[in-house]
Formats: structure tokens, C-alpha cells, sequence
């Protein structure tokens, strides 16, 4: 029987299959104002009606000034919450669950505003950000945790926090891109500090599982390393989270060597030495190499991102390939 397609439980949410949507970003918000559109419920019901299991909803801003782009979602208002719960209503009707990934841009953010633990570039076609202060990192960890109070009026069943590829936390999280010598920098446990405040905060608004997404090689001298991040994978277990969602780079600007499954060694190290739940992300397009990971206990979960743009039903294809039971939509039945 293929281990990829039987159900899961983590964190009291049990997901049919161990397939997940990756968070992309859409950028197809309307008139900047952060809401749900059209868009967004066919792209995502899209998935649900194709079986992916888990659907983790695009990196969702929660300030103004933390959006990548002027055209991400964002769920810092309450005016934002209606569009978010009709997105939700939808994939739960296919039968998939659903989670969002709570996101601040920090120093890569386009809009203006752009604030970072240390007021350094991240290129030169980036603005420099002010350097926060303690204040404005109190406001930015109390938005995550009112971004989770509206996660769950919106329904959805898990909250991503987004601590990778050189947004807020994960700048706060390397040496590369913290300066800082207070409580947030200067040492492991500082540059850990700000990740371990929303942690908490967001615990205080949300009783459902956590999943953390890192950057788990930084691909640059002076960077944190894989061992770091499994001291750092410690360190959120022992705070309730439930997954470590493994991805890597864009923390500064650096080329990096992509090639098929090419970090599901950061989720297996993750797994093995933490002793956490991982998903695994990279590359992965073909169902024999998504069957291996989960059977040889590499990751819990298989994060698909392109491969699902270019094929909206790529389980009900996976699972023709692994000769597994997947339930087709009735209306699909005769194609497959």
C-alpha cells in the first residue's frame, strides 16, 4: 500500500494524504487592500477538488508594511476575515484541509515601511530598513498573534509561521542578517528570541497546530548552520510546534544548487536529530521519489510548490502511478 496516501494526524488535524501545497505567493490581491479575491478561491479550490491533503495558503501579511509585494494577502484587519472564511469553506468541501503561513517581508518588503532586526540591505535593489526598535518588535509579534486570533474566525485548521528565505524571522534568526546586540541578537539564544516570542504569542490565540517554516542552509559563509537549525527545531518542539516545514536559501543573495529532492536532507536531519515532524519541499515533481520520502521516513509530509501550479490534479495522477485508493470527485470519475 503506498504510505503517501494514508491519512496523518498531527497536532489533533488529521490530513487524508500526505501531500501538501506548498505556499506560493499570488500576488493577486485587488486595490492593495489585502482580501481575498476570485483568484485565490479557484487556484486554491482547484487543489482541494484535485486531493492534494493540505493546502498551506500563500505567505498572508500581517501588517501593512510586511507585505512582500502591494498585491499580497494579508489578514491585519478584521475586514480581511469574511474572504479568508470563504476560502476555507470551499477547500473543506473537497475534503482537504487547510492552513495559512503568517508572514512579515522584514527587509525584502517592496511596500514602504520596510523594518529588520539590523538596517542592512538585502541588495542593492532593496531599500535599506530601519532598524527596529523595541517597541516596534513588541507591536510586529503582538500582529502575529492577533493574525492568529483571525486564522481561527476564518476557520482554517493549521497556522504556518513563516521563519524562512530571508522574511522578519528568519533575519532575525542569522547571523548574516542580525546585528544586534540586546535581548534579540548577539547570541543563538537572542537571534532566537524574536521567533520564540510570536511562537508564544500566537499560542495565546491558537489552540491548533503550529507549523514553523525555516531557511535550513543559508548557502553563505558566516550563516546558520544545518546543526544550528536542529538546536532551533529543539527549541520550538519544546514550545508546542508541531512540523518543521524544511525549505532553504534567499536569507542573502546567493546561486544555489537545485536538483530533485535536493533538500529533503534538511527535513530527514531534522526529523531524525529534533525529533519533530518535517515536511519536505524542493523539487519533488515525480509520485516514486514522493512514495520514498514518507516510506523511508525522511518527512511526514511532501510539500509540492511548482509542480502543483503546472498540474492542479497531481494526486489523482500520483496515486494511478503508486496503484493507490484515492477518492476522484464523482464528477471526474470517467477520466480516470
Amino acid at each position: 500500500m503506498s504510505r503517501l496516501f494514508e491519512p496523518i494526524t498531527i497536532g489533533g488535524v488529521t490530513i487524508p494524504n500526505r501531500i501538501a501545497m506548498s505556499p506560493m505567493c499570488m500576488y493577486a490581491c485587488d486595490d492593495e487592500d489585502g482580501k481575498v479575491t476570485e483568484w485565490h478561491l479557484v487556484h486554491y479550490a482547484s487543489r482541494a477538488v484535485g486531493q492534494v491533503g493540505l493546502i498551506i495558503v500563500e505567505a498572508t501579511a500581517v501588517t501593512p508594511e510586511g507585505r512582500i509585494s502591494a498585491r499580497d494577502l494579508g489578514i491585519w484587519s478584521d475586514d480581511q476575515i469574511a474572504g479568508l472564511r470563504k476560502l476555507t469553506d470551499l477547500v473543506h468541501s473537497h475534503g482537504s484541509k487547510i492552513a495559512i503561513q503568517l508572514a512579515h517581508a522584514g527587509r525584502k518588503a517592496t511596500v514602504p515601511g520596510a523594518i529588520a532586526p539590523s538596517a542592512i540591505a538585502f541588495s542593492e535593489e532593496y531599500t535599506v530598513p530601519e532598524e527596529m526598535s523595541q517597541e516596534q518588535i513588541r507591536r510586529t509579534v503582538k500582529a502575529f498573534a492577533e493574525a492568529a486570533r483571525r486564522a481561527k474566525e476564518a476557520g482554517f485548521d493549521i497556522v504556518e509561521i513563516h521563519g524562512a528565505h530571508g522574511y522578519l524571522i528568519n533575519e532575525f534568526l542569522s547571523p548574516l542578517t542580525n546585528q544586534r546586540m540586546d535581548m534579540y541578537g548577539g547570541s543563538t539564544e537572542g537571534r532566537y528570541r524574536f521567533l520564540s516570542d510570536v511562537i508564544d504569542a500566537v499560542r495565546l490565540n491558537w489552540e491548533g497546530p503550529v507549523f514553523v517554516r525555516i531557511s535550513a542552509n543559508e548557502y553563505a559563509d558566516g550563516g546558520n548552520s544545518l546543526e544550528a537549525y536542529i538546536d532551533y527545531a529543539r527549541r520550538m518542539k519544546d514550545q508546542g510546534v508541531s512540523l518543521v516545514d524544511c525549505s532553504s536559501g534567499a536569507v542573502v543573495p546567493h546561486p544555489i544548487d537545485v536538483f530533485p529532492g535536493y533538500q529533503v536532507p534538511y527535513a530527514h536531519a531534522i526529523r531524525q536529530s529534533a525529533g519533530i515532524a518535517t515536511g519536505a519541499v524542493g523539487l519533488i515533481t515525480e509520485p516514486a521519489l514522493a512514495e520514498e520520502i514518507v516510506r523511508n521516513d525522511r518527512a511526514d509530509l511532501v510539500l509540492l510548490g511548482r509542480e502543483l501550479l503546472r498540474d492542479p490534479y497531481w494526486p489523482l495522477r500520483a496515486a494511478r502511478a503508486l496503484r493507490a485508493e484515492l477518492p476522484k470527485p464523482k464528477s471526474y470519475e470517467r477520466a480516470w
